[in-house]
């Protein structure tokens, strides 16, 4: 079930909604859970079981180190296998396929093995990355014990970032899962957070995306730059109005989220980048990986091999398919020139030298992001590079979308932003808000009306 769906927008949301206020405190959780599982079982109901299981393995998992610590012993045996059962879980579901054609490329007797044909459950990149939060919080007392199944349960399942994040972990949520203070204006915000997600979807990202639908099957330089800058701008807008869409979800059953994205285009960095775009995502990679591997602790080169492989896991996250992790390697490999000296010249250097490359290597990195057919990805490579005229039906196409693009590139900066701070009317900024929202509401009702099927990019992850 999409967010951006009206099944959700005018059956669902209202009737979980009401459900939950009419319900006592002490079944809010259970309510949340029950809906969670329906929202879930609407669009693959086999693997509902699958995720029941994951949530009794990891809850018992949590019971057992708890017990082995109250015990005066370490917990680690639980903790090693409850991250090796979530890992083996995550593993079948996601990369069998991949590493039984990589094994056959290398060794040619193995091909009469077939290599398992296996759909992708929606959302177990994040719903095991979050029960692998939960039993290593409990196990370093980060968080404490989660004793009530349905509690625990609702954690994992919560459906405002269930399928696409962000990544909660348990320690950040824990205290919300037991007391929750619902009050009038979370949930006033909540509404605008989550329609302002929605217009980022329905408003910017799908035009953007058939932009650069239009423009991959066109010849010329120019409109391969245009069309990876147009990619850029859909993914963000995609992503983060999602991100957007599950704060603003969760504001309204009395929880807070960490932001996911904050206007990662305007940084002067790839290192700044980073602290901007997916920062559940790095933030989970960080205190789960590479901390635990060493950090930056340990002197250079074992800070640069500790990167190269939080990077490389990083992209493989993403998907099963040497193009994500070559994105990671790519990015762990900018990082590592930055830590070393480039963060360095682009100090001293004009502030727009930042920016510029930055926006250039993010842009290459895209590239290598989308296409998962290696010849398909050095085959774009090749257009950015290699001096070429547009077709004349290409430069129409970037003039028909140049209003567009234009549109998009504002909104990916902070610019609208500090123009309504920098006002004192704050009746009138009050009133424009709530007016803004609901003229958007309103487009974004008659753009789904008129809208194919347009999936979050961030599902098949």
């Amino acid at each position: 079930m999409l967010f951006s769906s009206n099944v959700f927008l005018f059956a669902f949301l209202p009737v979980v909604l009401l459900l939950y206020y009419v319900s006592p405190r002490r079944l809010r959780n259970p309510v949340l859970l029950l809906w969670s599982l329906v929202f879930y079982g609407w669009g693959e109901p086999v693997y509902l079981f699958l995720m029941i299981a994951t949530i009794l393995l990891n809850y018992g998992f949590g019971l057992w180190i708890h017990k082995k610590q109250t015990a005066g012993e370490n917990g680690k045996l639980p903790l090693v296998l409850g991250v090796v059962a979530n890992l083996v879980i995550l593993g079948f579901f996601k990369y069998a396929g991949f590493f039984v054609r990589q094994l056959q490329a290398i060794a040619p007797f193995l091909s009469g093995i077939k290599a398992p044909e296996i759909s992708l459950p929606i959302g177990i990149s994040f719903y095991v990355f979050q029960s692998m939060s939960y039993v290593i919080d409990v196990y370093r007392s980060d968080a404490p014990v989660q004793k009530n199944p349905l509690t625990f349960g609702t954690y994992v399942t919560l459906f405002p970032q269930l399928i696409a994040g962000p990544i909660v972990r348990y320690q950040d949520v824990a205290e919300q899962m037991e007391v929750r203070r619902e009050n009038v204006h979370d949930f006033a915000s909540g509404v605008q957070l989550f329609v302002l997600g929605l217009g980022k979807k329905v408003l910017l990202a799908n035009p953007m995306g058939n932009f650069w639908n239009l423009l991959q099957t066109e010849g010329g330089t120019l409109t391969a730059w245009v069309g990876i800058l147009a990619y850029s701008l859909q993914i963000y807008f995609d992503f983060s109005g999602y991100s957007d869409m599950a704060r603003g979800l969760g504001r309204m059953f009395g929880f807070e989220f960490l932001e996911n994205f904050n206007y990662p285009y305007i940084s002067a960095s790839v290192t700044e980048f980073w602290r901007r775009w997916h920062i559940s995502l790095s933030t989970w990679f960080r205190e789960y990986v590479y901390i635990p591997l060493g950090g930056n602790r340990k002197g250079l080169p074992r800070q640069i091999l500790n990167l190269l492989i939080v990077w490389g896991l990083t992209g493989f996250w993403h998907g099963a398919s040497w193009n994500f992790i070559l994105w990671g390697l790519y990015y762990a490999v900018l990082l590592i020139l930055e830590k070393l000296f480039l963060l360095k010249l682009l100090k001293k250097a004009p502030g727009i030298f930042g920016h510029l490359y930055t926006i250039f290597a993010v842009l290459l990195g895209w590239v290598l992001f989308y296409f998962e057919n290696l010849s398909s990805l050095f085959g774009f490579f090749g257009r950015l590079f290699t001096p070429a005229a547009a077709s004349v039906h290409g430069m129409n196409l970037v003039l028909a979308f140049t209003p567009m693009l234009l549109i998009s590139i504002f909104a990916a900066t902070p610019a609208a932003k500090v123009l309504v701070s920098g006002r004192r009317d704050k009746a009138v900024v009050r009133y424009g808000a709530v007016a803004v929202v609901m003229v958007m509401l309103l487009l974004c009702v008659a753009a789904l009306a008129s809208q194919s099927y347009n999936p979050f990019i961030y599902f098949r992850f």
